[in-house]
């Protein structure tokens, strides 16, 4: 083998070494939808409606709710996790109070949420409108396929334009005496940024509701403390 044959052999090998040496691009999850940063926060403005024939009560509540993610610890599954704090007010005025602690996790491709021991999937990385999965497969809840509905887009809530949004489908389900409709939005960087959740019982063969319950949250801002 001559001089020439040799040093293109080895640059070739050179080049492979090089080529097998070099990572490959980072999957892009986008888990920051889940908006999971210790000290973030997000105020909404919550509309709930309680309804209860047999009590004659049909109440509409107005309020404010803030949501705070605390900061990581290890769960008794070893996985890293953090606290999800949750305060109520009534208006702008009055002091936050504690209502409630969650906890919030990203295990693997899953964002979960443990609300009062439920443990629910919220989201699915990356997201893609052909991806499905039942958030109520670690607990015994009713089984809820969901899916996305609409991925990376702009919206408009509240007076607020918000890029890179997408919308979480839950529940859409009617008959003659229920009807349950459950979705929820959420941003880049800020986590849940709208839920509409209503599962609400009808007297057969007529409108009016036995009982129920209807909540929305609308975010109003979000920061860090």
């Amino acid at each position: 083998m001559n001089t020439m044959a040799k040093l293109l052999l080895t640059i070739f090998a050179f080049s492979l070494i090089l080529f097998a040496c070099k990572k490959s691009p980072k999957p892009v999850f986008h888990e920051e939808y889940f908006g999971l940063t210790p000290g973030r926060y997000v105020i909404y403005d919550v509309r709930e409606i309680l309804h209860d024939q047999a009590l004659a009560k049909h109440d509409t509540l107005y309020y404010q709710l803030k949501t705070v993610w605390g900061t990581t610890y290890i769960d008794n599954e070893g996985r890293e996790a953090n606290e999800y704090y949750r305060y109520k007010r009534v208006l702008e005025s009055d002091p936050w109070v504690l209502k409630d602690t969650w906890t919030g996790l990203i295990d693997g491709v899953r964002a979960e949420l443990i609300e009062e021991n439920q443990r629910r999937i919220k989201l699915v990385f990356a997201p893609t409108l052909n991806k499905f999965w039942n958030e109520n497969a670690y607990n015994n809840g009713s089984v809820y396929d969901c899916y996305y509905r609409d991925i990376h887009s702009d919206t408009l809530i509240n007076g607020h334009q918000i890029d890179s949004t997408l919308v979480v489908e839950q529940v859409d389900f009617t008959s003659l005496i229920d009807t349950v409709r459950k979705y929820e939005m959420y941003s880049k960087n800020i986590g849940l940024i709208y839920k509409h959740s209503i599962d609400n019982h009808y007297q057969f063969s007529s409108n009016e509701v036995v009982d129920g319950h209807e909540i929305i949250y609308t975010y109003n801002s979000a920061g860090f403390e």
